[in-house]
């Protein structure tokens, strides 16, 4: 289901040629300013408002690309949409007219004929049978008369009137928590103006509920019930989607081992069988989980970054392959480290393999750019990432909201950690440095029980740090996409719900360490006319380790903070892979496990190393050594 906003050009201040205005006329204002000082005319729009229902799997494809034109094709943070998008895309839907529509606010402006024509229009569009009239009683003053009208218009066209009860929320008593959020998204005090609710009755009521609502007419009730069940979409949850958009025209898994069999005789300047048993081993398993395109356009991608003198590396379990490291993806050899692979791909594990790689942070945005000129926003799309209210900045919008002084919503706000909105109260008593506050009482009660309420409720949707989403044409039948701030084509599911469609998402991680790395070359390049090549620099270079071990190591990544200083003290690396002791070392887990002193101590000879071993008895022993 998706609200859509007809665009000026289309239904908001007139109508397709010969059609009725929606309204009378009204005097032409200069528009306001946007910011969040001008309240309700920053976030909220009086443009009428249907509601699509997407019936079947070619309805959901075009709800998600009419989503998508209406965002795309307005400026961002005001999507509309034109009459002819709409005629383009109307198949497999239900179109709702509900309370915001032109047809009811023609009805209660009590212009009956001209509400008539206008669902005349609408009905053309789709067809009678899939024209919906929305009929909404909460039972306040004077909804019986406008459900009353709404019957009547659908009766005099032969159109279903479906009881359409716009829930906000799921308990009454969440009535003022519904009056809060409107506040501060029109960033306005809590006041009975700035509300559109009546009474408490906006919450998802029962079956039997709504029947009592509309005993009257129940057909109301059944006809939304007749709707339901003619919607059948099936979202494809946990089916893989893998993109081939490397486009090598060919057989993906016979290109992969072609292009994995001439990067292993490349990367090793011998080839064993322990080699070639581990490739065999992992190009079996892409090809049973189907991967083999996905590998391929990463490489590509890889390769892109590459060829525009971007540094670029890959992290976490990725590098445990040697079909990333033969595609030149990965620059670690996983025989030389004895790395697992299955740690990176599996057929146990739930979700896709995750290749995340290191990019130049000054960069990134470029390669955003590329990726989207090379494959087109049709096929490849930024994540979005949906922000929530996490305890502090619920109690200052909260807060605000309510009228509690500045000062006193600051301080308050402040003397919380980052906690959930949901653990506030928790909070308070079970954190020793926030006893003794006296924080829960008076107006902060009221306040940290609307707090507590809004927790996980989203705020706004923003650019994910990193996630790429690569698919194939059909993207936009499967996601509707917007703008983000900076203008790249942005998904409006979060990673976990492009996960769960089974699409494939790449990490892009800005490092601010390879942009230091590349400014150094070409500081190198400019002072001293000498190339830098990080492929030939040695690993074991001994003036290197010197100086680690001397603790001077501010600008090294991951070795560089105060904690990492004081433990390459002790540790006296000596070699790459004592450095990949330490960084595995520091880490909550060994942190916090107690295991850093015990693991120096053996190091460095001052107690006896202990090894589990099992005896003949299944009982386990200990043996020193």
């Amino acid at each position: 289901m998706g609200a859509l906003v007809p665009g000026r050009s289309g239904l908001k201040g007139r109508t397709r040629p010969g059609g009725p205005a929606p309204g009378p006329p009204k005097t032409q204002k200069a528009e306001p300013p946007r910011g969040p000082a001008t309240g309700s005319a920053w976030l909220e729009d009086d443009a009428p408002r249907v509601v699509l229902i997407a019936r079947n799997q070619h309805g959901y494809a075009n709800l998600c690309r009419t989503v998508t034109d209406a965002h795309l094709e307005s400026d961002r943070g005001t999507p509309r949409l034109r009459w002819e998008l709409l005629e383009r895309r109307m198949d497999g839907l239900f179109v709702l007219l509900g309370d915001d529509s032109p047809v009811a606010r023609l009805l209660d402006a009590g212009r009956h004929d001209a509400a008539a024509a206008e669902a005349r229009r609408w009905a053309d569009l789709v067809g009678p049978s899939s024209l919906l009239v929305g009929v909404t009683h909460h039972l306040a003053a004077g909804d019986d008369a406008r459900a009353r009208a709404r019957f009547a218009l659908a009766d005099r066209l032969g159109l279903r009137a479906v009881a359409n009860q716009a829930p906000r929320y799921l308990d009454p008593r969440d009535a003022r928590v519904a009056d809060v959020v409107d506040a501060v998204r029109q960033q306005v005090p809590l006041d009975p103006r700035h509300s559109s609710r009546r009474n408490a009755e906006g919450y998802l009521k029962t079956p039997a509920q709504m029947a009592r609502v509309f005993a009257e007419r129940p057909d109301a009730v059944a006809n939304a019930g007749w709707v339901a069940e003619r919607c059948r979409v099936d979202l494809g949850l946990g089916r893989l989607r893998v993109p081939d958009l490397a486009g090598g025209g060919g057989e993906p898994d016979a290109e992969l081992r072609a292009r994995c069999e001439a990067g292993v005789a490349e990367r090793y300047p011998r080839v064993t069988p322990e080699h070639l048993g581990l490739l065999e081993r992992e190009l079996a398993m892409v090809a049973t989980l189907g991967l083999a395109p996905y590998f391929l356009t990463v490489a590509e991608i890889v390769d892109r970054i590459r060829s525009k003198g971007i540094l670029v590396a890959c992290r976490g379990s990725a590098a445990g392959s040697i079909v990333t490291y033969a595609l030149r993806i990965s620059d670690v050899d996983p025989v030389a480290h004895d790395l697992v692979f299955e740690r990176f791909m599996n057929p146990s594990r739930d979700e896709l393999p995750d290749i995340d790689i290191d990019v130049e942070s000054a960069r990134r945005e470029d390669i955003y750019r590329d990726l989207l000129d090379r494959y087109g926003d049709d096929r490849v799309a930024c994540v979005c990432m949906v922000e929530t209210f996490k305890a502090r900045m619920a109690i200052r919008e909260v807060g605000k909201a309510i009228g509690l002084p500045a000062n006193e919503v600051d301080y308050v706000a402040k003397s919380f950690p980052h906690v959930r909105a949901g653990d506030v109260r928790a909070a308070m008593d079970h954190l020793p440095e926030m006893r003794g506050l006296n924080l829960d009482g008076g107006q902060l009660g009221l306040l940290f029980d609307v707090v507590e309420r809004m927790d996980g409720f989203p705020r706004h949707i923003a650019l994910h740090p990193s996630g790429v989403l690569l698919a194939d044409a059909t993207l936009r039948d499967l996601v509707p996409l917007e703008r983000s701030a900076n203008g790249f084509a942005m998904a409006q599911f979060d990673k976990d719900d492009v996960e769960a469609l089974g699409l494939c998402k790449l990490d892009v991680l800005a490092v601010r360490m390879l942009s230091s790395m590349s400014a150094c070359v070409d500081e190198v390049s400019r002072t001293r006319d000498e190339q830098l090549d990080f492929e030939r620099i040695a690993w074991d270079d001994p003036d290197t380790y010197e100086l680690i071990r001397s603790t001077r190591t501010l600008g090294m990544f991951q070795i560089e903070s105060p904690g990492q200083r004081e433990l390459v003290g002790k540790f006296q690396p000596e070699h790459l892979s004592d450095l990949v002791v330490d960084i595995s070392l520091f880490r909550p887990g060994p942190v916090k496990g107690d295991m850093v002193g015990p693991f120096l101590q053996r190091r460095l000879g001052q107690s006896k190393v202990v090894y589990p071993t099992r005896c003949w008895n299944g009982r386990w022993a200990r043996r020193t050594g």
